[in-house]
């Protein structure tokens, strides 16, 4: 399975990552990441490759191989479409976050964004505020994922849990059950 986690700095796109891949070596699998953030702390974009098979060798996803997008703002989505195969999907946060160009008023941002999208979109940040924090869409997401997917609930929810501070755990936990539940 090869999965492009994409967003834009801030969002929690490497702990997504990191979750998942702690999922899938709780599993048995053998798993390689790759992150490519350049100007992630400037909100800039963010990709995150995660191969997830019985061996693996690389942890490049070339272009046109992704099983699934996992982005965390939609734009982002688009932005990487070109990486997802042939009957590949996409879910995504339907989120906009405004890039500089648009800041400065040099662009617009797009319009019709999830016509182009083939998979499922989810209103994270709604549900990450309904769950106590804006910073929580990333759980929001990865609930999202693990139902999409078919993956074990609580394995998955247990990686997550073991991968962030003592002290967000509730909100985590119902903000992973609110993703889950939105798909």
């Amino acid at each position: 399975m090869d999965i492009l986690i994409v967003g834009v700095g801030g969002q929690g796109t490497l702990l997504a990552s990191r979750v998942l891949g702690k999922y899938a070596l709780d599993k048995g699998f053998d798993v390689k990441l790759s992150e490519v953030h350049g100007m992630a702390q400037r909100g800039g974009s963010v990709m995150t490759y995660v191969r997830i098979g019985e061996k693996i060798a690389s942890p490049i996803i070339d272009e046109g191989r992704a099983d699934l997008i996992l982005a965390f703002e939609k734009l982002e989505a688009l932005r990487y479409l070109h990486y997802l195969k042939e009957g590949g999907e996409t879910l995504y946060s339907t989120q906009e976050i405004m890039p500089m160009p648009v800041v400065t008023g040099a662009a617009e941002y797009p319009q019709g964004i999830e016509a182009l999208l083939p998979g499922t979109g989810v209103d994270a940040l709604a549900l990450a505020l309904e769950a106590g924090n804006a910073k929580a869409a990333n759980s929001v997401m990865l609930g999202a994922l693990c139902k999409k997917m078919g993956l074990d609930r609580q394995a998955f929810e247990e990686a997550l849990l073991a991968s962030i501070p003592q002290k967000t755990i509730e909100m985590n936990k119902k903000a992973f059950e609110l993703g889950y539940s939105a798909v």
